[in-house]
Parts: structure tokens; sequence; C-alpha cells
């Protein structure tokens, strides 16, 4: 029997696309993008770890069962709330620009190995265990390895990434082991097994940094100049981890507490929620019914989203960080909201995964990480894992040699009174959208988080470096009929770009979250329908 469905003699959640259901518990909830990892967070909770514990525990996991999603080559960062002492931390483990110059760095850099960025999964999560986690990286991997040498089923969403990408695994001989283990690609329900990937998970456990920095940067550095790029083993050795505060904000008396620049989508999400504040949403009525909050949350969205992005990292410039999140910046942005926003630089195709958890005592962690590109993108592989595309944000804002790349994730932690109420994140290009238009549904209309997430909602424009790029907006066809003509209507008449697209599109993000109730400490969690994810309580 597979591990997607047992683990031991206990059952899990086949991983599936549709309505999930909710999640409540008093004693810790995790949700995730894929039921193995979230069965690895809720048995680290129940075993005594910790929330910090439990979300790596699932990453880790998510690294052998979403390996269209997520790689150790990538970047991991994450938002973390102490319960007892009410600080919050967040670590910056994303990816850097390599010491040496990239000159005319283009798309077509990106499946290449000029497009392949210096990793930071791997220290961020050896910096995360230490500094808020209990538990050995045994404990942490065990999950993983399990699923990477016992096995899993293929599903539905991995099938569908990897049909898509067969040419360039198949030319692999890594993954060829892996995803054609009969000579032609796994289907869905087919038990695929990583050997490799089990070794390096392995040695990762038994030797740590000595291996990552050892004999796995070697085997990676030659993989990528043997393919034009440009990364050495002296780049694994110059990466450091940033450990930086939150920004922070309010919106309707609740304070939002999210990710810091050069991650930049909690700057984002600040400024389209103080934007929005300045209008009755609720009389409006929510966007599934109201075409003009639905405008309004568009136009809040496009205006932060599709901006310039920022030639600089704000945290060295605290001024324009501080008007960037002020009210009064927000005021002067609404008047402006008629004019279609100018095209900024490419936002990246997504590729990307998250993590909610809270444990007993009330930490909580809201982690993100990725691959940083479309599955499989550039066909490279090293010690059983894809090679990331994370370069595709060097387009965004081209980092100087050495440097982190400036990446929109939102990890976010909202709080009324000092206590958290959300704890939330998405993947993919709309994940600022995503989050944006749940936190609107909690806040302002009083949904549960399953009504939330199985609202239809907006996105972003997806990008590729071939068609090129301008501001634009998925809709899903699950909106009111009226709706979708009066809102497409206003957006043919603003010359805006936008595309109906089926319920339930992946591309418009996935929201894992939970909401909290402090009169009685009740969690709840609901996985969104738009992936194959699962919410279970400690």
């Amino acid at each position: 029997m597979s591990a997607s469905s047992f683990v031991g003699n206990d059952p899990v959640a086949p991983a599936r696309y549709g309505p999930k259901p909710l999640v409540a518990g008093e004693h810790g909830v995790a949700v995730t993008s894929h039921p193995l990892a979230t069965r690895a967070a809720r048995d680290v909770l129940r075993e005594g770890g910790n929330a910090a514990d439990a979300a790596l525990a699932a990453a880790a996991a998510q690294l052998v069962v979403e390996p269209h999603m997520t790689s150790l080559t990538g970047g991991l960062s994450l938002l973390h709330r102490d319960a007892r002492t009410g600080a919050a931390t967040y670590l910056n483990g994303n990816v850097n620009a390599p010491l040496a110059p990239l000159p005319d760095f283009t798309g077509a850099d990106l499946t290449r190995g000029r497009g392949v960025p210096v990793p930071g999964w791997w220290p961020a999560f050896d910096q995360a265990r230490r500094r808020f986690g209990t538990l050995s990286t045994g404990r942490l991997l065990a999950p993983a390895l399990a699923a990477a040498t016992d096995g899993f089923e293929v599903n539905p969403f991995l099938y569908g990434i990897a049909y898509g990408e067969q040419a360039r695994l198949g030319a692999s001989a890594q993954m060829r082991e892996v995803f054609f283990p009969e000579g032609h690609l796994a289907v869905p329900g087919q038990t695929i097994r990583q050997p490799r990937a089990a070794r390096t998970l392995l040695r990762l456990r038994d030797e740590g940094m000595d291996y990552y920095l050892g004999e796995f940067a070697h085997a990676f550095t030659q993989t990528v100049r043997a393919d034009g790029g440009v990364i050495t083993e002296r780049d694994f050795e110059e990466y450091r981890v940033r450990v930086q505060e939150p920004v922070r904000g309010t919106y309707r008396g609740a304070e939002i507490v999210a990710s810091p620049p050069p991650d930049d989508g909690g700057v984002q999400l600040i400024g389209a929620l103080n934007m929005l504040e300045t209008v009755d949403l609720a009389r409006l009525g929510p966007s599934t019914a109201a075409p003009e909050t639905l405008r309004l949350l568009i136009q809040a969205h496009n205006t932060v989203y599709y901006a310039p992005p920022l030639r600089r990292d704000l945290t060295e410039d605290p001024e324009r960080l501080e008007t960037l999140l002020s009210k009064e910046y927000a005021r002067t942005r609404m008047t402006l909201l008629e004019t279609a926003p100018p095209p900024g630089a490419a936002p990246p195709s997504p590729g990307t995964i998250h993590v909610s958890v809270v444990d007993a005592a009330g930490d909580a962690v809201s982690l993100t990480h990725s691959h940083m590109a479309s599955g499989f993108v550039n066909g490279l592989f090293c010690e059983g894992f894809q090679l990331s595309g994370g370069g595709s944000f060097f387009q965004r804002v081209m980092p100087g040699p050495g440097e982190r790349a400036s990446v929109y994730l939102a990890p976010n932690i909202v709080l009324r009174d000092g206590q958290p109420v959300i704890v939330s994140g998405s993947p993919s290009v709309s994940l600022v959208a995503n989050i944006l238009q749940n936190l609107v549904n909690l806040i302002d209309f009083g949904m549960s988080v399953e009504e939330s997430v199985q609202a239809p909602r907006f996105g972003a424009r997806p990008h590729t470096p071939e068609r090129g790029w301008q501001p634009g907006n998925l809709l899903e066809a699950g909106f009111a009929p009226e709706v979708l003509r009066e809102v497409r209507g206003w957006a043919d008449r603003e010359r805006l770009w936008t595309r109906l697209v089926n319920p339930w599109n992946a591309l418009t993000g996935n929201f894992e979250a939970l909401t909290l109730d402090p009169a009685t400490r009740t969690i709840r969690a609901c996985a969104d329908p738009r992936r194959v994810g699962a919410a279970e309580a400690a």
C-alpha cells in the first residue's frame, strides 16, 4: 500500500481536487496542499512538537510529494509568532543571484543554467529548526524519507504538470527512474518512488551542512555550469539566511503582520488593504454578488501588484517603507484607481506551496517555499531534485551579484486585541490577489474559512517570457453572470486584459489559512478546492 493511502495503519485522505471538509480543533491544526504533508505536521503536533516543527516536517514532505511545486534547490521563507511573548519574526531563506554577474539576462535564460539561482531552502530549514523548533532534523525529515522510499500515489495535479513537461522529465536519467518506472509516464494512482532524493535527505539528516556545502554544492554547481550557469561553491558558502522584523499595518481594527522586503508581498498586501479601508465594502456586499466590490478589489490589487517593482531593498530605506505602508499614501493611490497601472516587470510563473500551522500553545507559523518557476522548467536535475528556475525573479528586479532576489511572497498573521485570528498564505502567481480577497471575505463579510476558499476569485495574468506581459486578470467562472458581465465591460472600457477561466482555477492561488477564536481557543481550517490539499487537527 502506498504512502498516500496509509501512514502505518492510519488512513490518509486522498489527494484530490474539489471541496474539502472543514476541520476544527483546540490542540493545534495544520493545513497544506497535500494530505501527506498535512499528516506529517499533525503527527508532529501530536507527539509534542511545536508549530515550527510541524511546518518544517510538512515542508520537507512536500519536497517529495509535490516535486512540481518546490525543491531543495529553491527558497523557503516563514513568519513565526511566539504566543508566550507575542514576538513575530520573519526568516527569509529565498534565493540569491550568483556572485558572478549575469550580463544581458533575458527570458531565454530561464530554461538554462544561467536562470538557476543560489538556493536557500536547506539553510533556511536548518536555521528555522534551530531557532524555533524543538525536534531533531531526523524526526522532521522522517515523513519525507518515508514517502521517497516507500512511494506515494501520483495525483491529478502532479500528473497534469508532469504530462506537460514529460519531454524534459523523460530526457533525464534521474527523472526517468522516478516518473517512468514502467517505461511510460506514471499515471494517477500509480506509485512512484524517489531513491536519489531519499539518499540526499539521508545525508542531510546525518551530515547536515557539511554535506550541503560539500558534495551537494559540488554536484549542483557542476550541473549548472555544464548548462551555461555561473554558480560556484563559493556562492553556497557565502549564502546567509536573513532574520527580519515583519512589516505591520492595520485594517478595520485588525493588525496585519506580514513578510518584509525583499519578500515584498506583505507590503503589497498592506498597501491594497489600506486603499480598500477607505471604502465601506460591507455596505456594497461581497464580490460574489456585488460588481463594484469586485472592481475595487481588482483595482486595489493591480495598483500594488503591477506597479514597477522597487529597485532596492526597503529594509535599507525605512522612510520609503513607512510611506508605502501609510494610510495617507493609500488615499492618494485611491484617487488614481480609474487609470490602469503602467506595465512593470514580468511576474514569474507559479510553482510554489504554502503551509500554515498553529499549535496547542498558540504559536503560529506561516511558511511559503518554492522552486519559483513552472514545474521542471529547465530540465536540470541534481541529487534527485529539480534545479530551481527562480531566475525568473531576476527579470522582476535584477539583484546585484550575491544579493537576495525580490519575491512577492506574503505569509501573514492577522491579530485582534493582540491575539491571532487568522494565519494565512498562498502560492501561485496570484498569491497577493488570493490573500487580499480571502482576508476581505473573512474580515469584511464574516465568511467562514470554508465559505471563503470555495468562493470565486480573480487572479493575476500569467506570464511567459515568449509572450511578454501586461497588466490583466483572470476571472473564475463561478461569479454571478451579472457580476462578470459588468466587471468585464468595465475592464474592456479601461483596456484592461481579462480572461474567463474555469471555477476553482489553480492559477488563482491556494488559500492555506487557519482562523482562530480567542474566546473558545478553537482553530478552524479548510483546504482550498483548487489543489489537492488537506487540513487536520492534532
